[in-house]
């Protein structure tokens, strides 16, 4: 925009300051026409005809004599000196007008020295215009009616251009030369003062749902203090509504699990009297307390464990995880195999929540995968972390159900399995908070079945 204003405004000046030079052009043709107007009067009240026409030639000629003008001048960047004549006779300017005078009868009486071939005198007065030689000339003319002599002052029109543009860029050169200077001030002036709100911005990137830190308000610009504030206020607001939401899901859950157990006893007391309908009651049971069990470790997964992040190897709990579900995969006769390690793995994140999120893709694979099938692990490097692949032969899902199958409370098939649909929205979650993707994908080998692919991040040595 600034480029866009400074273009206009020296756009005008250039155009304003040559209207303004033709103007004193023409005022100097005029006034120099007037005043050899009043020498010619002057000689002809006193001097003979013969003594006129020298005298005329000899003041107004004799620089015109020394002055070479078939070519247009560019010495608009020289040196005054340049333009001194010889001798300091005069300045070289004073040829780019020429003077004719005509008698009352149309004789010429001042040798054209300039190349206007035009000796004709005029028949008005005025400002005009002549074309000759490829040139246009402009004049101005008197008539004397005291004497009835003519007189005419001619300048050449490229002349009168070449002065004004040199004399009009003169007044922009500056401004476009001024330009750059601006520009680098301006922009340093931008950022020096965008500075506090950089910083601001950098202090903001790290704040999260339930952190204790805030934006700092005495290090910012007066005009965004006000914001700061309110922003401050806002995640004061944000953190205890996370708080008391986090607060309700953990004390619902641990409150449901003392009345669970104490019904599955007393169903347990109560099983030899109907044994098929109380083991339908304890089934029930299970799957509320697996569902209990979830909320709080979801729940868990919810709270800001990253303040105080261990270094764990995730080789070591990938195999602690699988042995941890290998009974559950006893019972389908489901082989678990881990094909591929990479050392050790070195991680940033809650050993516990790894542990769970590792547990919980490999019972979604189990429950889902048919009996007497297998399960395959492969950790490998990529990409700046680890990637962790969980293959099973199940019936996979669709395409376009993927995304929707890792939200809460979500099972595509109420046919196979018993969960409640919040095994890998938990393992969405912990991969979310330690900085990784979870992603399901096809089986590479294009057979049945779903691959949950996780990818950590890596940690600092």
């Amino acid at each position: 925009m600034t480029l866009i204003i400074v273009t206009l405004a020296s756009t005008w000046s250039y155009w304003q300051s040559s209207h303004e030079l033709e103007e004193l052009f023409d005022a100097e043709l005029a006034q120099n026409t007037r005043i050899v107007e009043g020498l010619v009067r002057h000689l002809a009240e006193n001097r003979s005809r013969q003594e006129l026409q020298h005298t005329l030639s000899e003041t107004l000629d004799p620089l015109a004599l020394t002055a070479d003008t078939s070519e247009p001048e560019e010495r608009w960047f020289e040196s005054r000196e340049d333009e001194i004549l010889s001798g300091g006779l005069g300045h070289r300017y004073e040829k780019k007008i020429s003077f004719q005078v005509w008698t009352e009868t149309g004789q010429p009486i001042l040798p054209n020295k300039f190349g206007v071939v035009d000796t004709r005198a005029p028949d008005k007065t005025g400002f005009g215009w002549l074309s000759h030689s490829d040139y246009r000339w402009r004049t101005f003319t008197l008539h004397d009616e005291k004497n009835g002599f003519w007189i005419r002052s001619v300048q050449r029109e490229d002349i009168r251009q070449e002065l004004s543009g040199h004399l009009a860029l003169g007044n922009v050169l500056p401004i476009a030369f001024a330009l750059p200077l601006f520009i680098v001030a301006t922009l340093w002036a931008v950022r020096t003062s965008f500075r506090p709100l950089r910083h601001l911005q950098s202090i903001a990137a790290r704040l999260g749902p339930g952190t204790d830190r805030f934006l700092p308000s005495n290090t910012v610009p007066q005009e965004v203090e006000g914001l700061v504030t309110a922003l401050n206020q806002l995640l004061t607001r944000l953190n205890r509504t996370i708080e008391r939401e986090r607060r309700f899901s953990s004390d619902a859950a641990h409150e449901l699990r003392t009345p669970l157990a104490a019904l599955r006893l007393q169903l347990e007391s109560i099983s030899q009297d109907s044994p098929t309908l109380v083991n339908e009651l304890l089934q029930s049971l299970d799957r509320m307390a697996h569902l209990v069990d979830q909320m709080l470790v979801l729940s868990k997964a919810d709270s800001d464990f990253n303040d105080h992040p261990e270094r764990l190897s995730l080789s070591e709990w990938v195999a602690q995880s699988v042995a941890d579900v290998y009974p559950l995969a006893q019972e389908k006769q489901i082989e678990l195999q881990l094909l591929e390690t990479d050392g050790e793995a070195w991680i940033m994140g809650n050993p516990t929540l790894i542990n769970t999120m590792i547990r919980s893709l490999l019972a979604n694979a189990i429950q889902y995968g048919p009996e007497s099938s297998e399960v395959t692990l492969t950790l490998s490097p990529t990409r700046g972390g680890y990637q962790l692949t969980i293959c099973d032969h199940g019936p996979g899902i669709p395409e376009e159900d993927r995304n929707k199958a890792l939200n809460r409370f979500v099972r595509l098939d109420q046919r196979q399995g018993s969960g409640a649909g919040l095994g890998l929205a938990i393992a969405q979650r912990i991969t979310e908070r330690h900085g990784g993707i979870l992603t399901l994908e096809e089986r590479s080998d294009r057979r049945t079945g779903l691959c949950a692919v996780v990818w950590l991040p890596s940690s600092p040595t």
